[in-house]
């Protein structure tokens, strides 16, 4: 388990303790799940639809060896069920704005029962951007339940006619592997319930999300060139292990997440100039395009590293990264590199002499 989010687990929890810290309490909660949330929302806005249906561990003991998209369908389904069936008492957000059908979704249950390739079919189902509209949502809602609580509230059981409405919801499967889930819940006061499924849940899952993205961009990158387009080293940058860089679809380097077909605008100029990078191009010296707008803070040490592509190849450049991450970590280096290009340009032409 991640450490920091390990620590704010238990840190919360202790903190719920006691009624004068509830509320201090319900606060860390909420910051931490949008802190978590925030990584759903990069993988979803970063990644293709193919990468969701993807199980690069299938077979694996743990929560890896399932798909991105069955990880999130699992974790707002379970907080879904339990947020309005068992606390507010109130319709579930699947069941509002048409969200079963504009999802896709062929099951209205927390998918406990889908084994092996049924997880995949299951994927490759859903439509993601309505199940991030949905997950978002059922969010949203659970943070509005929770913030109303009181902490007397946090003793309420649930008894036989709490588990018999679970039943007749048929949201929970009657498969072995998920039936249990009802007593489970019904098993938990809301203290309980705030621990899992609406914190520590999510810490599992999501952990395993970022497993699983990370072997689709270590799969993805295998024999691709590691120089982006604009002239960033893949194998430094501090994003490798969340981004399979430009030249895949696996791309989430930060000017192709803001742009609105995902394409980074250096990747969109080389490819219609049918360039191979931007140390290809007459114009690099005055572009302002993509990386190289003078607003971003890591425009000179990219045109930096392009121009010494250019002057000295592919193989050179690596090599004097290789040198320099030897000195400092990725963010120092372009700190060095980014004061003015053509300084950067003179301190890479001297590492590599060293």
């Amino acid at each position: 388990m991640d450490k920091s989010w390990s620590e704010n687990n238990k840190e919360i929890q202790k903190l719920l303790m006691k009624e004068a810290t509830f509320k201090e309490a319900i606060q860390k909660l909420l910051a931490f799940r949008e802190e978590m949330f925030e990584q759903i929302t990069q993988i979803v806005s970063g990644y293709p639809d193919e990468a969701f249906a993807k199980m690069p561990f299938a077979g694996a003991d743990g929560y890896h060896s399932k798909t991105l998209a069955y990880s999130i369908w699992h974790i707002f389904r379970i907080e879904d069920i339990v947020a309005h069936e068992m606390i507010a008492g109130d319709s579930q957000i699947l069941f509002t704005n048409d969200f079963h059908n504009r999802i896709g979704a062929p099951i209205i249950t927390t998918g406990n029962e889908l084994q092996g390739n049924e997880i995949a079919e299951f994927s490759e189902k859903l439509n993601i951007k309505e199940l991030y509209l949905y997950v978002k949502a059922v969010k949203e809602s659970t943070d509005q339940i929770l913030g109303d609580l009181t902490y007397k509230d946090l003793k309420q059981k649930f008894g036989d006619d709490v588990k018999e409405k679970l039943i007749r919801s048929k949201c929970v499967s009657e498969n072995e592997n998920a039936f249990w889930l009802i007593d489970y819940w019904c098993g938990k006061d809301i203290k309980g319930l705030i621990q899992m499924p609406f914190c520590r849940h999510w810490i599992m899952h999501i952990e395993a999300m970022r497993r699983i993205k990370n072997k689709l961009c270590k799969i993805a990158r295998k024999g691709v060139d590691p120089v982006a387009y604009c002239g960033f080293s893949c194998n430094h940058c501090f994003l490798s292990e969340w981004c399979g860089s430009c030249r895949t679809k696996y791309n989430v380097c930060s000017f192709a997440t803001c742009a609105e077909d995902r394409t980074c605008p250096n990747v969109k100029c080389c490819k219609e100039k049918n360039l191979d990078g931007c140390y290809e191009c007459d114009e690099l010296e005055k572009c302002n395009k993509g990386f190289y707008i003078p607003s971003n803070d890591g425009a000179n040490a990219a045109k930096a590293q392009a121009l010494y592509i250019r002057k000295y190849g592919k193989k050179a450049f690596l090599k004097v990264h290789d040198r320099l991450h030897e000195k400092y970590d990725f963010q120092k280096t372009q700190e060095v590199l980014g004061q003015d290009y053509r300084e950067g340009l003179r301190i890479l032409e001297e590492s590599y002499m060293e």
